[in-house]
Protein backbone atom coordinates (compact mmCIF):
# COMPACT_ATOMS: atom_id res chain seq x y z
CA UNK A 1 0.00 0.00 0.00
CA UNK A 2 1.31 3.42 -0.88
CA UNK A 3 2.00 6.25 1.48
CA UNK A 4 -0.82 8.78 1.90
CA UNK A 5 0.04 12.42 1.21
CA UNK A 6 -0.74 13.24 4.84
CA UNK A 7 2.13 10.95 5.90
CA UNK A 8 4.67 12.87 3.81
CA UNK A 9 5.80 16.32 4.84
CA UNK A 10 5.35 18.77 1.98
CA UNK A 11 8.60 20.29 0.70
CA UNK A 12 7.08 23.79 1.00
CA UNK A 13 4.14 25.46 2.72
CA UNK A 14 2.43 26.50 -0.55
CA UNK A 15 1.65 22.90 -1.55
CA UNK A 16 -1.43 22.12 -3.64
CA UNK A 17 -2.66 18.51 -3.51
CA UNK A 18 -4.36 16.65 -6.35
CA UNK A 19 -5.67 13.21 -5.37
CA UNK A 20 -7.92 10.44 -6.62
CA UNK A 21 -11.12 9.65 -4.81
CA UNK A 22 -13.27 6.52 -5.03
CA UNK A 23 -16.29 8.65 -4.03
CA UNK A 24 -15.74 11.03 -6.94
CA UNK A 25 -15.37 8.05 -9.27
CA UNK A 26 -18.56 6.51 -7.88
CA UNK A 27 -20.56 9.72 -8.38
CA UNK A 28 -19.26 10.27 -11.92
CA UNK A 29 -20.04 6.72 -13.05
CA UNK A 30 -23.39 6.68 -11.25
CA UNK A 31 -24.50 9.91 -12.95
CA UNK A 32 -23.23 8.74 -16.34
CA UNK A 33 -25.18 5.48 -16.05
CA UNK A 34 -28.34 7.24 -14.84
CA UNK A 35 -28.24 9.65 -17.79
CA UNK A 36 -27.57 6.77 -20.19
CA UNK A 37 -30.43 4.74 -18.73
CA UNK A 38 -32.73 7.77 -18.92
CA UNK A 39 -31.86 8.33 -22.58
CA UNK A 40 -32.16 4.69 -23.65
CA UNK A 41 -35.26 3.77 -21.63
CA UNK A 42 -37.80 5.72 -23.73
CA UNK A 43 -36.27 4.40 -26.96
CA UNK A 44 -36.57 0.80 -25.74
CA UNK A 45 -40.13 1.44 -24.54
CA UNK A 46 -41.06 2.78 -27.99
CA UNK A 47 -39.37 -0.14 -29.75
CA UNK A 48 -41.22 -2.80 -27.72
CA UNK A 49 -44.52 -0.96 -27.59
CA UNK A 50 -44.30 0.22 -23.98
CA UNK A 51 -43.27 -1.71 -20.89
CA UNK A 52 -46.33 -0.96 -18.80
CA UNK A 53 -44.13 0.02 -15.84
CA UNK A 54 -44.63 3.36 -14.08
CA UNK A 55 -41.80 5.89 -14.41
CA UNK A 56 -40.77 5.57 -10.77
CA UNK A 57 -40.19 1.83 -11.18
CA UNK A 58 -37.92 2.43 -14.17
CA UNK A 59 -36.11 5.16 -12.22
CA UNK A 60 -35.63 2.80 -9.23
CA UNK A 61 -34.26 0.05 -11.47
CA UNK A 62 -31.85 2.52 -13.07
CA UNK A 63 -30.71 3.70 -9.64
CA UNK A 64 -30.05 0.20 -8.33
CA UNK A 65 -28.20 -0.93 -11.46
CA UNK A 66 -26.18 2.31 -11.60
CA UNK A 67 -25.27 2.13 -7.90
CA UNK A 68 -24.11 -1.50 -8.17
CA UNK A 69 -22.07 -0.90 -11.33
CA UNK A 70 -20.52 2.35 -10.07
CA UNK A 71 -19.75 0.83 -6.67
CA UNK A 72 -18.25 -2.26 -8.27
CA UNK A 73 -15.90 -0.16 -10.37
CA UNK A 74 -15.02 2.51 -7.81
CA UNK A 75 -13.97 -0.04 -5.19
CA UNK A 76 -12.55 -2.64 -7.57
CA UNK A 77 -8.84 -3.28 -7.75
CA UNK A 78 -8.34 -0.82 -10.63
CA UNK A 79 -10.61 1.88 -9.30
CA UNK A 80 -9.23 1.86 -5.76
CA UNK A 81 -5.58 2.43 -6.70
CA UNK A 82 -4.72 5.77 -5.20
CA UNK A 83 -2.90 8.47 -7.11
CA UNK A 84 -1.78 11.81 -5.77
CA UNK A 85 0.27 14.69 -7.06
CA UNK A 86 1.48 17.55 -4.85
CA UNK A 87 2.87 20.72 -6.37
CA UNK A 88 4.74 23.35 -4.36
CA UNK A 89 7.63 25.74 -4.71
CA UNK A 90 9.81 22.88 -3.42
CA UNK A 91 9.01 20.62 -6.37
CA UNK A 92 6.64 18.02 -7.73
CA UNK A 93 5.68 14.91 -5.75
CA UNK A 94 3.99 11.98 -7.50
CA UNK A 95 2.56 8.70 -6.20
CA UNK A 96 0.65 6.90 -8.95
CA UNK A 97 -1.50 3.77 -8.74
CA UNK A 98 -0.30 2.79 -5.25
CA UNK A 99 3.40 3.43 -5.91
CA UNK A 100 5.78 5.04 -3.46
CA UNK A 101 5.91 8.82 -3.79
CA UNK A 102 8.86 10.49 -5.45
CA UNK A 103 9.99 14.10 -5.27
CA UNK A 104 11.50 16.04 -8.13
CA UNK A 105 12.68 19.58 -7.46
CA UNK A 106 11.91 22.03 -10.27
CA UNK A 107 15.52 22.23 -11.56
CA UNK A 108 15.55 18.40 -11.80
CA UNK A 109 12.60 18.29 -14.24
CA UNK A 110 13.21 18.30 -17.99
CA UNK A 111 9.57 18.32 -19.13
CA UNK A 112 6.08 17.87 -17.73
CA UNK A 113 3.23 16.86 -20.03
CA UNK A 114 -0.47 16.50 -19.19
CA UNK A 115 -2.09 14.85 -22.21
CA UNK A 116 -5.16 12.93 -23.26
CA UNK A 117 -4.81 9.22 -23.98
CA UNK A 118 -8.22 8.07 -25.15
CA UNK A 119 -10.65 9.07 -22.41
CA UNK A 120 -7.91 9.28 -19.77
CA UNK A 121 -5.69 12.21 -18.81
CA UNK A 122 -2.07 11.22 -18.21
CA UNK A 123 0.78 13.07 -16.50
CA UNK A 124 4.31 12.44 -17.81
CA UNK A 125 7.24 13.85 -15.83
CA UNK A 126 10.66 13.54 -17.43
CA UNK A 127 13.55 14.11 -15.02
CA UNK A 128 16.84 15.56 -16.24
CA UNK A 129 18.58 12.53 -14.72
CA UNK A 130 17.06 9.54 -12.89
CA UNK A 131 19.73 9.92 -10.20
CA UNK A 132 18.15 13.25 -9.25
CA UNK A 133 14.81 11.63 -8.32
CA UNK A 134 14.26 11.63 -4.55
CA UNK A 135 12.26 8.61 -3.32
CA UNK A 136 10.29 9.23 -0.14
CA UNK A 137 10.46 5.57 0.99
CA UNK A 138 12.70 2.83 -0.42
CA UNK A 139 10.84 -0.08 1.21
CA UNK A 140 7.49 0.03 -0.59
CA UNK A 141 6.36 -1.09 -4.04
CA UNK A 142 8.69 1.34 -5.86
CA UNK A 143 8.43 4.45 -7.97
CA UNK A 144 5.53 5.26 -10.32
CA UNK A 145 5.35 3.52 -13.68
CA UNK A 146 7.66 4.78 -16.38
CA UNK A 147 7.42 5.18 -20.14
CA UNK A 148 9.87 6.18 -22.86
CA UNK A 149 9.32 9.59 -24.43
CA UNK A 150 11.26 11.66 -26.93
CA UNK A 151 12.98 13.40 -24.00
CA UNK A 152 13.90 10.14 -22.25
CA UNK A 153 12.27 7.98 -19.56
CA UNK A 154 9.31 9.63 -17.84
CA UNK A 155 7.23 8.85 -14.77
CA UNK A 156 3.52 8.48 -15.59
CA UNK A 157 0.36 8.95 -13.57
CA UNK A 158 -3.27 8.44 -14.60
CA UNK A 159 -5.13 11.65 -13.79
CA UNK A 160 -8.61 10.42 -14.74
CA UNK A 161 -9.84 10.26 -11.14
CA UNK A 162 -7.74 13.09 -9.70
CA UNK A 163 -9.45 16.11 -8.18
CA UNK A 164 -9.09 19.03 -8.84
CA UNK A 165 -8.92 17.98 -12.48
CA UNK A 166 -6.14 17.95 -15.07
CA UNK A 167 -6.77 21.57 -16.16
CA UNK A 168 -6.15 22.85 -12.63
CA UNK A 169 -3.05 20.67 -12.43
CA UNK A 170 -1.77 22.09 -15.73
CA UNK A 171 -2.33 25.68 -14.47
CA UNK A 172 -0.47 24.94 -11.24
CA UNK A 173 2.42 23.38 -13.16
CA UNK A 174 2.64 26.41 -15.46
CA UNK A 175 2.75 28.68 -12.40
CA UNK A 176 5.77 26.83 -10.98
CA UNK A 177 7.58 26.20 -14.28
CA UNK A 178 7.33 29.49 -16.17
CA UNK A 179 10.60 28.95 -18.04
CA UNK A 180 9.68 25.48 -19.30
CA UNK A 181 6.61 24.81 -21.42
CA UNK A 182 3.93 22.61 -19.86
CA UNK A 183 2.14 20.69 -22.58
Amino acid sequence: MSIAPEQVEAPATDAVLFRSSPWRTFIAIFLLLMVSFGAVSPIVALAVGGTGNPWWQTFTEAGVISALAAGGYAWSTRGSLTTWVRISSGGLEVAAQDSDPILLTWPDIETVVVRRQGIRAVLEVTPIDLDRVHPVDDEGPGAPAMTDTGDGPAFTADLSEVWPGPRALRRELARHMPTKPVA
